[in-house]
C-alpha cells in the first residue's frame, strides 16, 4: 500500500474512532481538559484562543545529537486562524559529524476546521513552508525550499484520557535537482491523574525520503516516547514543564534511545482594563 493511501486509511479510523468516543459539552469540567496544547512529538487540534500566545522549548536528545526547538504561537485575531514558526538549532556528533547551528525554519498556518463537540473531535489542519536557513554542508538543513501539512485530530475520550491522531506530507522541491516525498502517521493517549499532572504515551512512524550523493535514500523510523507534563497556574499565565524518554527504531541501524526536556509558556498579550 502506498504512503498517500495509508494516511488517508488512518485519518479515517481516526475520525471514526474519535466521533464515536465520549461527549464534549460547554461547560467541560473534566480533569482532561485543564491541560492539552502541550504534547511534544504529536501535535495537538486546538489553536490559540484569542489574546493569547504560547511560547514552546523544546529540547532533545538521541543518540549523541542534539536538537532545541523554539516555537511561538499567535491566533490570527480569532482561534479560527493561527501563525506560528519554528527556529531548531542542532548540535551533530553522530556519524563523524561535529556541525552547530541554525536548521530549517518553518512558518505555519494551523485553521481550526472543527472544535470539539459531542459528535466530532476537534480537527486543525497545519499548512508550513520550510526556509532552507540550514547549513545543508554541514548537516543543518536539505538546501531546499519545501512544505509540509499535518492532519491532526483530538478527542477527550472520558474524564481522565485524552486521543490524539496526527497524518502528514512533506516534500521538498530542489535537494541535489531531485525532490523528496516523505510521510507520518502518529498517535498519543494522554491519562490525567491531576488537572496539573499528566502522563503522556505518543507514537510516531516517518516514511523519510533524502538525498544521498545524487541518489534518493529511504528511511523508515518508529519511535515510542513516554513522558510526563505537570503545569503551575500562575497569574502572569500557565508554565508548563515536561519530560520523556523516546526510543527510536530506524530501519537498518541500531535502536536509539533519547531524552526530551519541554518548556512552555501561555499567557495574554492583550493590556487588561
Amino acid at each position: 500500500m502506498s504512503g498517500r493511501r495509508i494516511l488517508l486509511l488512518a485519518g479515517a479510523i481516526a475520525l471514526a474512532g474519535f466521533t464515536g468516543a465520549f461527549a464534549a459539552d460547554d461547560d467541560d469540567k473534566r480533569i482532561a481538559k485543564a491541560l492539552q496544547d502541550n504534547s511534544f512529538l504529536i501535535e495537538e487540534a486546538y489553536n490559540q484562543e484569542p489574546g493569547v500566545v504560547q511560547h514552546i522549548l523544546s529540547m532533545r536528545k538521541q543518540g549523541r545529537d542534539w536538537n532545541l526547538v523554539f516555537t511561538q504561537e499567535w491566533p490570527l485575531l480569532s482561534q479560527e486562524h493561527q501563525f506560528s514558526y519554528s527556529i531548531p538549532y542542532a548540535r551533530l556528533r553522530s556519524g563523524g559529524q561535529r556541525a552547530s547551528g541554525i536548521g530549517d525554519v518553518f512558518l505555519n498556518y494551523r485553521y481550526q476546521a472543527w472544535t470539539e463537540t459531542m459528535t466530532r473531535p476537534a480537527f486543525a489542519p497545519r499548512f508550513s513552508f520550510i526556509l532552507p536557513s540550514g547549513d545543508e554542508t554541514r548537516g543543518l538543513g536539505d538546501g531546499s525550499s519545501g512544505f509540509q501539512i499535518n492532519l491532526p485530530f483530538s478527542k477527550i475520550v472520558s474524564d481522565r484520557v485524552s486521543l490524539h491522531a496526527n497524518a502528514g506530507y512533506t516534500r521538498m522541491f530542489d535537494i541535489e535537482n531531485l525532490s523528496t516525498n516523505s510521510y507520518f502517521l502518529g498517535g498519543s493517549m494522554i491519562y490525567a491523574a491531576t488537572r496539573e499532572l499528566n502522563f503522556m504515551f505518543e507514537v510516531i512512524h516517518d516514511w523519510e525520503q533524502s538525498v544521498d550523493t545524487g541518489a534518493i535514500v529511504r528511511d523508515r523510523t518508529l519511535t515510542i516516547s513516554p513522558g510526563l507534563r505537570y503545569a503551575f497556574n500562575l497569574d502572569a499565565g500557565q508554565l508548563v514543564l515536561g519530560a520523556a524518554a523516546p526510543i527510536a527504531f530506524t530501519s537498518g541501524q541500531p535502536t536509539s534511545y533519547g531524552a526530551i526536556l519541554y518548556l512552555s509558556f501561555e499567557h495574554s498579550f492583550l493590556a487588561k482594563k
